[in-house]
């Protein structure tokens, strides 16, 4: 039994379509782990494009 959710009602359905806004819903599982991880390089290039990667904020102080 796969698990769906609505990003526009923010629901949780057992349908591919939400049945209250008729949109369509997104698997609610995390993708599958694996240790040869072949996507982490480009993963790593784009938050490194966009200053996501926790080097690039501005420090915090204590």
């Amino acid at each position: 039994m796969l698990l769906y959710f609505c990003d526009n009602c923010n629901q949780y359905t057992l349908k591919q379509q939400c049945p209250n806004c008729n949109k369509a819903t997104r698997s609610a599982h995390p993708a599958r782990f694996s240790p040869q991880d072949q996507e982490s390089a480009h993963r790593y290039e784009v938050k490194k494009k966009f200053g996501l990667l926790p080097t690039q904020k501005p420090d915090i102080p204590l």
